[in-house]
């Protein structure tokens, strides 16, 4: 069965999709404040226009390290950002999720501030 519901968090719309599982309050707590870190970022993050869609499910696999699987995806004005992980924790696959996106916002942030000369 799949789950969603809308968090709006510093003015960004973000929407959780839950797959054979439930958040804890903690978890869902702790996951809430990480996203927002991305905003620190880029202040694109948190425009109208911008989106963060974060996609979590249990699989059975035969690894227990893998039964999680976290996918973040950030639709900014002009560009898709996504990534993701497999983690025995959801809290775990969004944090290393994170890890994966920070330097590419990082680096559609420098893309956007400098201008394009020809």
């Amino acid at each position: 069965m799949l789950f969603s519901f809308h968090l709006y968090l510093l003015s960004m719309n973000v929407q959780h999709f839950e797959k054979d599982f439930h958040y804890t309050d903690r978890e869902f707590l702790v996951i809430a404040r990480k996203i927002g870190k991305l905003a620190t970022y880029c202040k694109r993050v948190k425009d109208e226009a911008s989106s963060i869609r974060i996609d979590a499910e249990r699989r059975s696999t035969k690894k227990d390290r893998d039964q999680i699987k976290v996918s973040v995806t950030l639709d900014l004005p002009g560009k898709m950002l996504r990534a993701e992980s497999r983690r025995p924790d959801v809290v775990e696959a969004v944090d290393r999720c994170i890890e994966k996106l920070e330097p590419q916002v990082k680096k559609y942030k420098e893309r956007t501030l400098l201008p394009r000369s020809r």
